[in-house]
Formats: structure tokens, sequence, C-alpha cells
């Protein structure tokens, strides 16, 4: 999986800060906070995110420069092919905390059973204003239906899984925190063989699973160019989890750990002319789909990440997110790491050359009274919810 992908947030950035080339390597210790405690550890980042791959601020700024949708993709992803994907997603849905799957009822509306591959309508009774499904033993699904008041009444169990759907049309799906209709179909699904939970996973067609994604990960107003590739880097990297989780029950979670998805209710017609003219196509490394990872903003270097062609080189098209303050308490520290007793201060020990202040830190060592822990500058960021790695303390 990639390690995360970052929704487009709008913040006021502070400055704009002049980018150095360091040398190859940056091994000297920089240290916040005398050995005494400190109340707080004050930090400036760059950048929004891991920094792989594309650059969202990057790509519209290129868009604005006129470049094309195919020049910002090698841009970001030097060497790749291209080609094309089709198919379904399986996207597992966070909202849905229980273990039944509840659904409006609407016009077309069926429940197929995944164990006797048969399909049933519920057209009947006229007086249903909610459909639901629910484990039952043995593995098998009860289909259930509720009107406008009481109780639920089962309409039939099925064997194994089961899963809703209306013919193409959206369904709009009721979970504890609200309701969001949702392309193709709802099924409860089962996270492992003899589980005794269900779990709500969206089955949808590629295209249509892109139509709820791409709106949610960058601004729809922004230049046609710069939907486009968001577009396909999208696409690109939801067949790359497809094929790499092809066994598990879902492929992609709606969350920024796989990429953000709404449904039917996030969609917007200048992102759906993005994916439509992009239609199916996908970049490629040695014939498969690529883990095209993409942030909001590298902060004007690119990242080196898992793969050969998620390069580190300078972006002179992103300057969005340089120079943002931070801060982070020492009780913070505290309780992320209580071994370290009370906390002392903090020393960057390695970085990735890149950049200002020596780029990215990739190891951290943080001091305390009893001990000291060493961690990953991604770690660092995710514990305290920094921007990004590629930062300075103060």
């Amino acid at each position: 999986m990639r390690s995360r992908v970052v929704t487009i947030l709008a913040v006021l950035v502070t400055s704009a800060a002049a980018l150095a080339v360091p040398p190859a390597t940056a091994t000297a210790t920089a240290t916040a906070a005398p050995d005494a405690r400190a109340a707080t550890v004050r930090l400036v980042t760059n950048g929004f995110g891991h920094g792989h791959g594309l650059s969202q601020y990057g790509a519209q700024a290129q868009a604005l420069a006129g470049r094309s949708t195919q020049q910002i993709l090698r841009f970001y992803y030097p060497s790749l092919a291209n080609g094309t994907a089709t198919g379904t997603m399986k996207v597992l849905l966070s909202a849905d905390t229980t273990t039944d799957v509840v659904v409006l009822d609407r016009p077309g509306l069926r429940v197929r059973s995944l164990g006797n591959a048969r399909t049933y309508r519920l057209d009947k009774p006229a007086a249903a204003r909610r459909w639901r499904i629910t484990p039952a033993s043995g593995g098998r699904s009860t289909i259930a239906w509720k009107g406008a008041r009481g109780s639920w009444h089962t309409a039939r169990t099925v064997p194994g899984e089961a899963e809703l759907s209306a013919g193409g049309q959206p369904v709009t799906l009721v979970t504890p925190s609200g309701r969001r209709a949702y392309r193709g179909a709802l099924r409860s699904a089962l996270p492992s063989a003899g589980a005794r939970t269900r779990h709500t996973v969206n089955v949808v067609p590629l295209e249509s699973y892109l139509r709820g994604v791409v709106p949610r990960e960058v601004f729809p107003s922004w230049k046609p160019a710069a939907l486009r590739a968001q577009a396909v880097a999208a696409r690109t990297y939801a067949a790359f989890e497809r094929a790499d989780y092809s066994r598990r029950y879902f492929h992609v979670d709606d969350t920024t750990s796989s990429q953000v998805y709404g449904g039917v209710t996030n969609e917007v017609s200048s992102t759906d002319a993005a994916i439509k003219a992009t239609a199916r196509q996908v970049l490629t490394s040695g014939g498969r789909p690529a883990f095209t990872q993409f942030s909001a903003s590298n902060g004007g270097w690119m990242s080196a990440g898992s793969q050969p062609y998620l390069v580190a080189k300078q972006d002179p098209y992103d300057d969005r997110y340089q120079g943002v303050t931070d801060s982070i308490a020492a009780g913070e520290l505290e309780r992320a790491f209580p071994a370290i007793g009370t906390f002392q201060r903090v020393e960057v020990v390695t970085r990735d050359g890149n950049g200002q202040w020596g780029g990215r830190v990739t190891l951290i060592r943080i001091v305390g009274s009893q001990t000291s822990t060493a961690v990953s500058g991604e770690t660092f960021r995710s514990y305290f919810g920094l921007n990004s790695s590629w930062f300075d303390l103060r």
C-alpha cells in the first residue's frame, strides 16, 4: 500500500522558503530543546504529504503554465509506459461500522446471493422503506425490510454473502453517521472465513469508482490538464492495489490510507469530464499498472519512493507549502514514547540530502530522562500530524 494519500486542504502558507541543494548526505545532528524539559518543540515544514510521485498542487501549476496532461505525468512518473485498465473495484466503506448493510428502498432494487448466484427482486411489499442484509448462521445472509414505522420483517435467507444493487443506478447506504449514495453493489462481506461479523464493501466499476475519488482528491475547479493527470494517477493506483490485493475481500478503502472516495454524493461534472477524457488510461511498468503514489505538495522536491520511477528531483512548479510553522508539546512526545521518561530534546540524525535544510528527515532521535528512541521521519510525521517529514527544528 502507499504510505498516504493526502486530501487537498486550503491551508494558509506563512512564507515561501528558497530551496538550497545540500551535500549528497546530511548526517549532522540538529537539536531542539535543552537538556531540561522543554514545553514545546517548534519546527518549520515544507510540503504536504510524503512527496512521492505526482504533486497535486504542482500538477495544477503545470497546467496553469500550459503544460499538457502527458507532460505533467511524464514529469512526475518518468519512464512509465501507457496502458489500459477496466473491471471493478471492491471498496471498504469505513463509515459503516455496523455488521449489517441498510439501504433505502428504490425502484429496481434487488439482492444477489453469492452462495448460489441467484438474484431476487425487492419490489414487494410496497410498504418497505428500507432493506437490510444481516449475517445468519452457517455463513448465510438474511434479507429484511422495514416500513416507515415498526420493526424489521424477514423477506428471505440466502446462502453465503449477499449484495444489494439497482441495475446500475445509485443505491443509498444508511450508516451511523448519515446517508450516502453509491453506484454498483453494496456487499455484506465476510472479512475472513468463519468470521462472525460483516463489513460493507462497494463493488463498483473502475470508472464509476474514479467519479467518487477525483473530486475528493483535488479541487474540481482546477485546470482540465491537472484533473486529467489526477484521473490517470488515481486509476493507475487503483489498478495496482487491485492486483496487489486480488485475494482480499476488498482492494482499497475509502480513506487517505488508499484513496479518498465519496461515491455518487461527491461526483462533479468537471472531474467526470476528466475521467471520461482519459477513460481506461493507466501508466505501466513492465506491463503492469504502476505504483503511482501522489500527495498534495512536495514542497519543491519530489522524494524517492519504493519504485525506481518514484524519483527524487527538484520540482520548480510546486511552491505551495513552504515555510509552514508547527509545534509539538512535550506532553505529546511523552505520551507517544512513554519509555523515554521526561522529554528533553529531539535530534535530527539523518536527512535524504535533497533540498533546503538537507532535505527530508530520514531518522530522528527523541531523548528523555530515562532513555532515547529513534524513528523514521515519516513515522515521526505520522505520530504528530506534521505536514511533511521535510522539516527543520527551531
